[in-house]
């Protein structure tokens, strides 16, 4: 993808994703989502295996799972029918992308600032706490345009 479209992407799915910034925090049920929303319905592990189709072991383990972060997306799926409700997935970023990716170049931007500063130093060229400001933030502003592959390269 171009940088271009990298950008505006991200600017979309960041408005996307703002959406969910209420749910950061949420804590699990001790006893997973699963078991919360059967047992808050009422509904036995027997009724759930017989609407899934499965046994009441299978329900069980699914539960275990949950709480042990094995179960997969397509259980999650089947079992979110099972019990009238919609999966849903996704990620709720900490702070927006665009955030991110500012972060991201600004810190390689001073480790680029940093090596030719010191050259700079070396010459008797070093430049004013202004100026260094100055390219930092334009060299910043140049990379999130940009977006080089290598942006998030160790």
């Amino acid at each position: 993808m171009r940088a271009k479209e990298t950008n505006l992407a991200r600017r979309q799915l960041d408005s996307t994703l703002s959406q969910f910034a209420g749910l950061r925090g949420s804590a699990v049920p001790a006893k997973g989502w699963i078991r919360a929303i059967r047992d808050a319905l009422g509904m036995t592990g027997e009724q759930l295996a017989a609407r899934l189709k499965v046994n009441k072991q299978r329900i069980s383990r699914i539960e275990q799972d949950e709480r042990l972060g094995r179960v997969t997306v397509k259980t999650l799926k089947n079992v979110a029918e099972g019990l009238s409700c919609e999966f849903v997935y996704g990620f709720v970023p900490r702070k927006s992308l665009e955030q991110i990716v500012a972060g991201r170049a600004r810190s390689v931007a001073a480790r680029r600032m940093e090596r030719s500063d010191q050259t700079m130093r070396l010459e008797n060229q070093e430049l004013s706490k202004e100026e260094k400001r100055e390219a930092m933030e334009a060299m910043v502003k140049e990379i999130i345009e940009q977006m080089p592959r290598s942006l998030w390269d160790e």
